[in-house]
């Protein structure tokens, strides 16, 4: 794989992917975003400081532009920007205390005109958006970081797609 990342054994059949550093794991991002339509999700699930806003980051400015200012939605819960095909609502559900509240703040409406990308999808155990791709980041043991890749409903097998090396 490019840009600092490797394929590892797939664990219970679902593709892990291996990064070097936080720009390898921005840059996967923005290879999500790269295949990433309206009405689908990017659950991405993983303990504080596992990547998950880095990962955001890149998937947010591979569709607005490079310089985006991306700051991590913790305290306004979801930040909306609007990609050349449809918007795109990032949620930070950290602080949530009820599963309802992320319906509150209008996840479903923001599935219903354009893409999410969702931090601490935890939070939403049981109420998944059903076409997603999950990511579960972990750090690992050099400091880098794992992620393993399973996709749902119009997701199921393209995670596999995502194990070619990036486009130019």
């Amino acid at each position: 794989m490019g840009n600092g990342a490797s394929m590892q054994a797939p664990e219970h059949d679902s593709p892990r992917l291996s990064f070097a550093s936080p720009q390898a794991l921005e840059a996967f991002g923005a290879q999500v975003a790269q295949v990433l339509g309206a009405g689908e999700a990017v659950c991405l699930f993983g303990r504080l400081g596992a990547g998950k806003s880095t990962l955001a980051r890149g998937l947010v400015r591979a569709l607005t532009r490079p310089d985006q200012d991306v700051p991590s939605p913790t305290f306004t819960l979801m930040q909306t920007y609007q990609s050349a095909d449809f918007p795109l609502a990032h949620f930070d559900l950290y602080r949530l205390k009820r599963l309802e509240e992320a319906f509150e703040i209008g996840l479903d409406e923001a599935l219903d005109v354009g893409a999410v990308v969702v931090e601490w999808s935890e939070r939403l155990e049981g109420a998944l958006p059903p076409d997603r791709l999950d990511v579960r980041l972990e750090i690992a043991d050099d400091g880098g970081r794992l992620a393993t890749l399973c996709g749902h409903g119009l997701w199921t097998g393209r995670e596999y797609d995502l194990l070619r090396s990036p486009r130019d």
